[in-house]
């Protein structure tokens, strides 16, 4: 499939001989738990994609990052949900790291510098970059205590779990005036009280490393909490619009991936009539489309609630087409495809989880109604 090599192509730039190590690995180890595809991943460089060039990174832009996150999708649906946190992470922290405004502790920014050089994977506790999320009933609660904070609360799923070496946690914190505001804590993995728990029981996605985490009163410092200043009131808000949008996209696009290795079998192996596999193959290409053109609308500077309205009608489409694409190439598979490995069969069900990821269609419906109708987009 031309556009899927494309994909592959993309992915070869940034971290070579990465879709090439997947591929050796059979498809039930790569996507059991315990899969060594988090491993790879590290070792090819898969840390650095959207991290700026001046910290070390490859700076790969919105189009890029889609295409390459395809291509990991096409080859393990778990690789590709699991590094969606730490790819999105990267993008909401290095787009305040890359202004010249200080918006940033010293402390914040060296962690941010050691990403590349230590490879380490960033996991994400931040409702998956939901936009104007009640800061009043955090997941992590978090106490105020001498030089910085004590947090206490769960985040589950949380993908990267076990390979993590940074949290990144949504939490409350004390206002000027007293009242809640919203503030994003930088958590080590080894800070003594944050443990990993078994949580994800579904054979399908089970390489995430998608388990449960728990705080128990461990200590952040001030100094790697990023929260809003009277000089910087939309700190927070950025990161949460920068977030949203770049996990809609990656995230989307590791699905588009899944699909687009179904749809590749049937074509490769001529199955059903030429309008079957065109009608497959139309499908695959209708979403690639949708993503890649908001991802270059992104890249080219839309932003704000526009850029919101834009990936999510790109990821609803999307997840339409793509479901019914990988039902149709299942079919065209067979029979005793279907028989003789449940490869393709898990694979097809991979494709489903996208429509699991908040913000869901029937929450988001009244909200992008009123925002096509020339109102402000409001997701709370």
């Amino acid at each position: 499939m031309r556009s899927l090599d494309t994909a592959r192509e993309t992915s070869e730039r940034y971290h070579p001989g990465l879709v090439k190590a997947l591929a050796e690995i059979p498809y039930a180890e790569r996507e059991a738990a315990g899969s060594p595809v988090i491993d790879l991943f590290r070792a090819h460089d898969g840390v650095a994609l959207l991290v700026p060039v001046a910290y070390g990174g490859h700076g790969a832009d919105p189009l890029d990052a889609v295409r390459v996150q395809r291509a990991l999708g096409a080859l393990s649906p778990s690789l590709a949900a699991a590094v969606t946190m730490h790819h999105f992470t990267a993008a909401m922290l290095y787009a305040l790291a890359d202004d010249d405004t200080g918006r940033l502790t010293e402390a914040q920014l060296s962690l941010l510098h050691s990403v590349v050089p230590e490879q380490r994977l960033m996991a994400s506790g931040w409702a998956e970059g939901r936009t104007q999320q009640n800061i009043l009933t955090p997941a992590v609660t978090a106490v105020a205590v001498k030089g910085g904070y004590r947090l206490n609360g769960s985040k589950k799923p949380c993908s990267l779990a076990g390979s993590m070496d940074l949290l990144t946690a949504s939490i409350a914190v004390p206002g000027a005036g007293g009242e809640p505001e919203l503030a994003l804590a930088l958590i080590p993995a080894a800070s003594p009280g944050l443990t990993v728990h078994p949580f994800w029981g579904n054979d399908v996605l089970a390489a995430a490393e998608s388990d449960e985490i728990q705080l128990a009163d461990v200590f952040v410092p001030e100094d790697l909490v990023v929260r809003t200043s009277e000089e910087d009131p939309h700190r927070i808000e950025d990161l949460q619009n920068a977030g949203f949008v770049w996990f809609e996209l990656l995230i989307s696009a590791g699905y588009l991936g899944a699909a687009s290795g179904l749809v590749e079998h049937v074509l490769q192996r001529g199955r059903g009539s030429v309008g079957d596999r065109t009608d497959a193959a139309i499908r695959i290409e209708a979403a690639a489309g949708l993503l890649e053109g908001t991802a270059r609308a992104v890249r080219d500077g839309v932003g704000g609630e526009e850029a919101v309205a834009q990936v999510l009608v790109a990821r609803f489409a999307a997840q339409e087409a793509l479901n019914r694409a990988a039902d149709q190439a299942l079919e065209l598979l067979g029979g005793l495809d279907f028989i003789r490995s449940a490869d393709h069969a898990k694979q097809a069900v991979a494709v489903r989880p996208l429509a699991f990821h908040p913000p869901s269609r029937a929450s988001a419906a009244e909200a992008l109604l009123a925002y096509f109708n020339g109102e402000p987009l409001d997701l709370s």
